[in-house]
């Protein structure tokens, strides 16, 4: 069996999938955290990997950039794949004056003034909160792990925030008690994904910029220095 963008045949994926956005974070993370490891996919250059993690199986996906992108790959791992539970974990902006580079989020609720919703289920629906099951398991983790975990609201963008020509217009058209601690831009398209088909969906990103400061992660700590948030998704899987 295959999808138009996915090789893998039923039985390569597993029940639950790590999902970077970056295909070579992807690489990264089956090359150094899993064993036996096997690549399943590389149609588009969108890597999938299944292998091992403390004995469990678990793949590894890369979904792209973007709300069309992640809405593909989650849909087909879920519908066709038998995939019962995701865990994204990506970069974000921070929207909190507190927040520092490579501080770890979990979301809770995503907002998107987009219209993925309305165009993939006929449903003007523009906020979507994560599995609480699957985001217990993870404030648990951390807890147990020792990593400090803020929880709070996404907005999920159709463009790169940092590129918007006034982000504080934006901010505007967000509801006034949803007080966003991060911006990404797929997050949305994955939980609401999963509500549709009853799966299990959440999102943990590291901070790699912020409104309130001025240093920016290069794309080399992007891909490689989000350990800590690597292991907790990993660790977290464990426990689902």
């Amino acid at each position: 069996m295959s999808t138009p963008h996915n090789e893998a045949n039923l039985g390569d994926i597993a029940k639950t999938v790590i999902m970077p956005g970056d295909p070579l974070r992807a690489q990264y993370i089956a090359e150094n955290f899993l064993e036996n490891v096997k690549l399943v996919n590389q149609v588009r250059g969108m890597y999938a990997y299944t292998g091992t993690y403390q004995g469990k199986s678990l793949t590894i996906m890369a979904s792209g950039m973007g709300m069309p992108s992640m809405g593909i790959y989650s849909y087909e791992l879920y519908h066709f794949y038998g995939v019962e539970n995701i865990i994204r974990i990506g970069s974000c902006g921070g929207y909190q004056p507190d927040l520092k580079l490579f501080d770890i989020i979990l979301s809770e609720k995503v907002f998107s003034e987009g219209n993925f919703a309305l165009t993939l289920n006929n449903d003007p629906c523009h906020i979507v909160e994560a599995s609480r099951n699957l985001n217990s398991k993870i404030s648990d983790t951390a807890k147990k792990s020792e990593i400090s975990l803020i929880q709070g609201n996404t907005v999920c963008t159709d463009c790169f925030d940092v590129y918007m020509t006034n982000v504080n217009e934006f901010l505007t058209r967000i509801p006034q008690d949803f007080n966003p601690v991060s911006a990404e831009m797929e997050a949305f398209a994955l939980f609401y994904v999963a509500k549709l088909l009853h799966k299990n969906a959440a999102c943990l990103m590291s901070v790699v910029d912020s409104k309130y400061i001025k240093d920016i992660a290069t794309p080399e700590q992007r891909q490689n220095g989000l350990n800590d948030m690597i292991r907790l998704a990993l660790d977290s899987a464990l426990n689902i």
